[in-house]
């Protein structure tokens, strides 16, 4: 039985990702964590200029471990301009690996400029998950969410206020996201009523 070899064939794992086919690509990129990531990066950015979306949201997966400038600004393009919500989607949980300090200026604007929710969800649940992530930040997100014309993007808005409530229990902020909360419970969405009262229920 041979043992698998730690240290992939950079030449192999090019080619294939090159290819452009998922079925060699996929298996390829997951390799480079194998990689520093002076190896993986330049393949990653290579994964990111293959047609199928499924290579290039895996490659902004791979560039959010493997952490250089120049993945973040393949990122930073591919966040504005790649045509598939997919990918813009990773790029922007890629993004906020880097630190919330630096990407929120980039995912701030991204949430106010992308219609498609699976992006505005991704850019939420990122930064939710960022434990120094401000409040204040969250706030300014939850409030536009909870008004978007997608019931999933609301019930996120619905959440990241019960965060806050919870968080800022003896702040103004929990209050005020206690206010907004209130009239959720009459949304049309489900969902949202009952995110609204779990985010309610915290006291």
């Amino acid at each position: 039985m041979n043992e698998i070899n730690p240290q992939p064939d950079l030449g192999e794992l090019r080619e294939a990702i090159a290819s452009g086919d998922p079925v060699r690509a996929m298996p390829a990129l997951t390799q480079l964590r194998f990689c520093d990531a002076e190896d993986a990066v330049p393949l990653l950015v290579l994964g990111t200029e293959q047609k199928p979306f499924l290579v290039r949201s895996l490659s902004c997966s791979g560039l959010g471990y493997k952490r250089t400038e120049q993945g973040w600004d393949v990122l930073t393009r591919l966040l504005g301009a790649d045509e598939d919500p997919n990918v813009r989607a990773e790029a922007a949980n890629a993004l906020a690996s880097y630190g919330v300090e630096r990407s929120w200026p980039l995912l701030q604007t991204a949430f106010s400029a992308d219609g498609a929710w699976l992006v505005r969800c991704s850019i939420l649940s990122a930064l939710a998950e960022q434990p120094e992530i401000k409040l204040t930040w969250l706030l300014e997100l939850a409030q536009v969410a909870i008004t978007d014309g997608d019931g999933t993007v609301r019930v996120s808005g619905a959440e990241i206020l019960g965060r806050i409530v919870r968080d800022g229990i003896d702040q103004p902020i929990g209050a005020e996201a206690r206010v907004l909360l209130q009239p959720l419970q009459q949304d049309v969405d489900h969902r949202v009523v009952a995110a609204a009262f779990n985010g309610l229920q915290i006291s």
